[in-house]
């Protein structure tokens, strides 16, 4: 039986539990991998936002104003190594190969799955290809007569296209790892810097490299100029390009991509490390804002507090973050922590769109690489390894991943990702968290909105010795209150609340009701609004009831 009948939205929001906030979806990592992405439904017990009492040991407030920036997605590089690694697998064992994709991929509300949303992809040999190659190898051509995209290998297509075909949210980002040997001082794509007397052929190769992509069905997000553009080294695909040769070949590019259908995607630039952020990005904009929506960042140098440098002198202009490797041998609950504080939570709080790894997929030697390159010494680990039996294994980066993913994703089919939230940590043991918050729009937008926290219990030895210890800590919501111990590890929680879009008369209003000593409640001139309510009636829980919220 369904009732509906109307009633004040701020009595009911500001009364008890029943009509309150409530939490029942908990996703969880720790630290001694007793739960790994462990997924907990709390019905028929739900944590309930009540009125505030004392609070925890530390004391989450979660701001809805102002928001920041809204968020893509997290995800890794297919290099050429990692699309080979998965093609075989898919010869060898169909289902272990769908079963890895669909973890990493599926982005449904309600799939037991990672829902990575964004993947980077080389173009032409990088340190992780079978050989080194471009899309255009014969000197001299500057008529790009001899382009050719199927210079990669078609399992690199192959294995995009399956992945769309399970997350059609995916962003795909492609950027160089060097232009044609011919164009660069070097003579090789290994090592050298560009020359700028192929400025306008570099821009016409790229745009090529666009069209190619989409011969093959693929849609584009996202395209840079060069990888690492500070980068030279003679053992694999790099080149140096100064930030005014980057400026002019995006220019060039801009104006091509316009003409030619792809004014809607983005050229990022950068693509490199943290402690050059004031320097070689800010250059970059001076030059040639019209032409870069933002800039990229990777993890080896510097801090991502760094990114602020940029996003302060172009507030306007996008961050992401787009590069990072683990490598084999590291603790894992340490790197678990490392990049939650730098780049998962780090990063974006600091105005990332985003957050990648290298490698999605290798073998347990960090294989394949191209032979004779330097790189990864210290053999790099990806976010799926893969064994030559055709077993596999998510390692630290998927964790990391999927916890900070779950708390972005759409709730509704085709709906938007997750925005992030303000918040603030106090309490005796603040110190021992970092978090992040979200709002998730609705389709409709009389639903509630989704709001996520990610929060990283990294308190493992509170008095100077190994004693990893749960944090008793109150989440603080619109006046209300819940509380929730988080474990030594990453948690991932959300609840729903309508909408708070007040205008600015409505918020005078309040304004002037706090001055009279007789607050506006919350909400109290929302518009009316339909939602679900639970309610318990001496102890057993009672059919759900249609209340028009008025």
């Amino acid at each position: 039986m369904i009732l509906r009948f109307p009633v004040l939205a701020g009595l009911v929001l500001g009364s008890g539990p029943a009509f309150g906030q409530q939490i029942y979806d908990i996703w969880a990592t720790t630290w001694d991998r007793a739960q790994l992405f462990t997924y907990t439904n709390l019905s028929p017990n739900p944590i309930n936002f009540v009125s505030p009492g004392a609070i925890g040991q530390a004391d989450i407030t979660v701001e809805e104003t102002p928001l920041a920036q809204s968020m893509l997605g997290f995800g890794a590089s297919l290099t050429d190594s990692s699309a080979l690694i998965l093609s075989n697998l898919k010869s060898q064992n169909s289902n272990n190969y769908w079963s890895i994709l669909n973890t990493l991929f599926d982005p449904n509300d309600g799939a037991d799955a990672a829902g990575f949303s964004y993947l980077r992809v080389p173009l032409g040999a990088s340190d992780f290809s079978a050989k080194v190659y471009s899309f255009d190898d014969v000197s001299g051509d500057t008529s790009l007569s001899s382009f050719n995209i199927n210079n990669a290998p078609s399992y690199l297509f192959s294995v995009i296209n399956d992945i769309r075909g399970i997350n059609p949210y995916l962003k795909v980002h492609i950027i160089p790892w060097s232009p044609p040997g011919w164009m660069k001082d070097s003579g090789t794509m290994n090592g050298g810097n560009f020359l700028s007397q192929y400025t306008t052929v570099y821009a016409n190769y790229l745009l090529k490299s666009l069209q190619g992509f989409q011969s093959h069905g693929i849609s584009v997000y996202a395209i840079g100029i060069q990888n690492e553009p500070e980068n030279s080294n003679p053992t694999y695909p790099t080149c140096k390009i100064s930030a005014s040769q980057e400026a002019q070949i995006g220019s060039a590019l801009r104006s091509l991509m316009n003409s030619n259908g792809f004014s809607s995607v983005r050229i990022i630039g950068y693509d490199h490390n943290w402690d050059d952020a004031a320097g070689y990005p800010v250059q970059l904009m001076d030059d040639a804002s019209s032409a870069f929506s933002g800039v990229a960042f990777h993890c080896y140098a510097g801090n991502f507090t760094q990114q602020d440098s940029f996003h302060n002198a172009f507030p306007s202009k996008e961050i992401y973050f787009t590069e990072c490797t683990g490598e084999y041998g590291s603790d894992w609950w340490s790197d678990i922590k490392w990049y939650m504080e730098n780049i998962f939570i780090g990063s974006v709080t600091h105005s990332s769109k985003n957050g990648l790894m290298w490698n999605l997929a290798l073998d347990g030697n960090g294989n394949p690489k191209l032979p004779g390159t330097s790189s990864c010494g210290t053999p790099c680990r990806p976010v799926v390894q893969v064994n030559s039996d055709g077993s596999f294994m998510y390692h630290q980066e998927f964790y990391s991943m999927a916890q900070a993913g779950k708390a972005i994703l759409p709730r509704d089919v085709n709906g938007p990702f997750g925005q992030r939230l303000h918040l603030t940590i106090g309490g005796a043991r603040a110190q021992g968290l970092i978090a992040t918050a979200f709002v998730t729009g609705r389709v409709n937008p009389s639903d509630w909105n989704r709001y996520s926290l990610v929060v990283l219990n990294w308190d493992d030895s509170p008095n100077g010795s190994w004693n990893p210890t749960p944090i008793q800590t109150t989440i603080e919501f619109r006046g209300m209150q819940a509380t929730y111990t988080f474990p030594v590890g990453v948690t991932t929680l959300w609840w729903y609340a309508p909408s708070t879009s007040l205008n600015a008369s409505e918020k005078q209003e309040q304004e002037e009701g706090k001055k009279q000593g007789s607050e506006v409640p919350d909400g109290a001139k929302q518009k009316p609004f339909t939602a679900w309510v639970h309610a318990d009636v001496n102890g057993e829980r009672q059919q759900p009831v249609e209340v028009f919220f008025q």
